[in-house]
């Protein structure tokens, strides 16, 4: 009996100790596993900056005069010969005051961009996040131009403000450099952009397809970058002003479609329901039902809405009466 008594003890704490063996064991083996596995490896999706060095031969320079830059991630196997490019968002400056401001941020100089970037959505490497585009060769484009990669440095003010509106040179510094990177062997290439970005690629769409070879299959995605044209709660017209300086300050009517910009007011072109009408490149138009920008900055901007009566319903339609959801309806 107590021989049997010892065993019995004994026979536990093996269980035991076997257990935490065990466990550690598979932990050790989960580790080594997500190590060799890319699908599961974060730390391989950063991916560092680069700085456009050649834009600094033909002038095309962030707001402060700092270099452009961009990150980039090689494609491999079957995606060898496929590109997408993303360009940042981040708004708009129309001002002095505004540029001068944005210009001590990453969203105007590349002294204050992260040196590491981790591609996710549609940049991502990882097959189950994104089946389409993870081996394609990957370009994240940082924006920092203020003007959808849109301005002409004819527009500069030359009363020492030091501000550089260069935001067209930049644009063709980068597809230079990224058609010798081998953009111009594509057989594939998509041309995408967020917000601001999506502006730029709809402003821009035609000429990087006109840039790659005639065989290659080439598309173009707007991700809400489709600004309206519209009212605010108060009739004014708050976006078509605030795009007239836009233009006016950076110059962008250059860069916008002749036909366009000949039968109307520049800064009426700068918006997508005008620049859509003459692009030639197959498009993808991506937007929220409610747009949460658009409803904050187009249909009640702060200037509109004096009362409060619209405060909580532009930030969170979950607080919007029937009347409010009437208005966003329309």
């Amino acid at each position: 009996i107590r021989t049997l008594t010892w065993w019995r003890k004994w026979a536990k704490r093996d269980w035991a100790i076997a257990a935490v063996g065990f466990t550690i064991i598979l932990f050790a083996l989960t580790l080594l596993f997500d190590s060799r596995n890319p699908d599961l490896n974060s730390t391989d999706d950063l991916v560092p900056l680069t700085f456009l060095h050649r834009a600094k031969a033909t002038g095309a320079f962030c707001l402060d005069g700092s270099l452009p830059a961009y990150h980039f991630q090689k494609g491999f196997g079957s995606g060898s010969n496929s590109w997408v490019l993303h360009i940042e968002g981040g708004g708009w400056c129309n001002s002095i005051e505004s540029c001068n401001y944005r210009k001590r941020t990453a969203l105007g100089s590349s002294n204050y961009m992260d040196q590491l970037v981790q591609f996710s959505g549609i940049l991502s490497r990882h097959p189950s996040q994104n089946p389409d585009f993870y081996n394609w060769n990957k370009v994240k484009i940082r924006y920092c131009d203020g003007a959808s990669l849109a301005g002409h440095p004819e527009s500069e003010f030359k009363n020492g403000t030091k501000l550089f509106f260069r935001g067209q040179l930049i644009w063709e510094a980068f597809t230079d450099e990224l058609l010798s990177l081998g953009l111009s062997n594509a057989k594939q290439a998509l041309l995408s952009g967020c917000s601001a970005g999506g502006l730029a690629t709809l402003i821009h769409c035609d000429d990087f397809r006109d840039h790659l070879p005639k065989d290659a299959t080439v598309k173009c995605l707007a991700d809400a970058g489709f600004f309206l044209d519209e009212p605010d709660i108060l009739g004014q017209r708050t976006m078509r002003a605030f795009y007239h300086d836009v233009v006016q300050l950076q110059g962008t009517a250059k860069s916008l479609h002749k036909n366009c910009v000949g039968r109307m007011e520049p800064s009426k072109c700068f918006f997508p329901q005008e620049i859509v009408k003459n692009v030639r490149t197959p498009l993808f138009i991506v937007n929220p039902a409610y747009d949460f920008w658009q409803i904050q900055h187009i249909l009640v901007p702060d200037a509109s809405d004096p009362h409060g009566y619209w405060s909580r319903c532009r930030l969170n339609i979950q607080n919007c009466n029937s009347s409010q959801i009437e208005t966003l309806q329309g």
